[in-house]
């Protein structure tokens, strides 16, 4: 489904469920609660803000489903990606032994991580889903540090409402709320199924977020900033990312 066909069909199914003038009033009240997407501009913002304050209101500490290891999918499917820049090339070849995951931003504590590093906090494991906004899913298990505990040793300021989060690849990068940032199961993945994370699937480091689509789960990454304003930092809005069109919040 294309990105505009999927957020009309979004669009369109809501209306047809609460009404044009319904939207209208989520919106408002999405506004009134400061329950607002950071993409809530445009003829998709009611929309956008009906799902966001939705899933805010009615699902913040809800779970995603965790699956038994007899489900784990055989050949789960790796996407395209683009070519590896030289700088990846670099740290592949020293067996990521000097690949580095700085927290900066809105923190008190200010820290650049080696995966040592990450492994050393609290493991977890999940058995979960990834679902592509092109159509496609399977279950992997994913074993990583919970960014809560990243993030909660770095000290999050008070003031503090999103998190950017940054890959190698200078075309990648995406941003989320709070929340999402410290549910339990958002991890900092560096193993998955029997062995370190494949390159292929993000390898050595990738933000999985279960509750989101894929698309939100970036691969390669070395950087997460804590930030009051995801400013600039909205791929929906900007027409120069991969995810240029698709929505900021992209819960499932």
């Amino acid at each position: 489904m294309s990105k505009i066909s999927r957020r009309q069909f979004v669009t369109a199914g809501l209306a047809a469920t609460a009404g044009v003038s319904g939207l209208a009033v989520a919106a408002n009240l999405g506004r009134r609660f400061g329950l607002v997407p950071p993409d809530s501009g445009g003829i998709y913002g009611p929309g956008e803000t009906l799902t966001y304050a939705a899933q805010r209101l009615f699902t913040r500490h809800s779970l995603a489903r965790e699956f038994p290891r007899s489900m784990i999918s055989k050949v789960p499917f790796a996407n395209d990606m683009p070519p590896l820049n030289d700088a990846f090339k670099r740290l592949q070849s020293g067996a990521f032994a000097d690949w580095r995951l700085s927290i900066d931003g809105m923190v008190a504590r200010p820290e650049s991580y080696s995966l040592a590093d990450l492994r050393g906090f609290p493991v977890r494991s999940q058995i979960t889903e990834v679902v592509c906004e092109e159509g496609w899913s399977y279950v992997a298990e994913w074993i990583g540090t919970p960014l809560s505990e990243v993030l909660k040793a770095s000290g999050i300021l008070p003031q503090a409402r999103y998190l950017v989060y940054f890959s190698i690849d200078p075309d990648w990068w995406d941003s989320i709320d709070l929340a999402d940032a410290q549910h339990p199961q958002t991890l900092l993945a560096w193993a998955m199924n029997d062995g370190d994370l494949p390159v292929a699937f993000g390898g050595p480091l990738r933000l999985r977020l279960p509750r989101q689509l894929g698309y939100k789960s970036i691969k390669f990454v070395t950087r997460v900033m804590v930030t009051d304003s995801v400013k600039g930092f909205v791929p929906a809005l900007d027409p120069k990312s991969p995810n240029s069109g698709y929505a900021w919040y992209a819960g499932i």
